[in-house]
């Protein structure tokens, strides 16, 4: 390489001093700029940032929502099928109270007189030929041909109980 003199590099300084003024500029221009970009996409990333965390709590919250609104549907289901396991076991408890009392009529003094008021209904709807035996808890069954008749005191009972205002609605709400 052919170096200079001194006078050519002390010629040249002026142009080199400009050069690298003019390079400071641009390197500072860029620097700007660079600084501008960078401002602009942090500022994006944090607007993005605070959309995806706005967007996650709401999510958050819907789904809290939906959690919760599924625990309070569950929670009034076991309730109500609490309330109608209970209701059940009153209507059952109900009628075995009323079929026993029922069956504790056969040894009330008056029960043959029953007896015998319910053998003539059975005979006067099956008619005279009906064959009537004495059920297992009390009352009557009756056949006559294809036709069978119960009036057995459980089966009053329950008739009976049906027939009770009000009682049905205990279970039917």
């Amino acid at each position: 390489m052919i170096g200079l003199s001194q006078e050519g590099f002390a010629a040249l300084t002026p142009v080199r001093q400009a050069l690298r003024a003019a390079a400071e500029k641009q390197a500072g221009l860029f620097r700007d700029d660079a600084r501008i970009q960078a401002r602009a996409l942090l500022d994006g990333a944090k607007a993005e940032a605070a959309a995806i965390l706005a967007a996650a709590v709401g999510e958050g919250e819907a789904a809290a929502r939906s959690e919760a609104a599924l625990r309070s549907a569950r929670a009034r289901r076991q309730a109500h099928e609490l309330v109608l396991v209970q209701r059940n076991n009153l209507r059952l408890e109900l009628h075995r109270r009323v079929r026993q009392a029922a069956a504790g009529l056969t040894s009330d003094p008056r029960y043959p007189l029953l007896l015998g008021r319910l053998t003539e209904q059975c005979r006067e709807l099956l008619g005279p030929d009906a064959m009537v035996t004495e059920g297992r808890e009390g009352g009557v069954i009756a056949e006559a041909g294809s036709r069978r008749l119960d009036i057995s005191l459980p089966v009053l009972a329950e008739m009976a109980l049906d027939t009770v205002p009000g009682v049905s609605e205990l279970w039917s709400r």
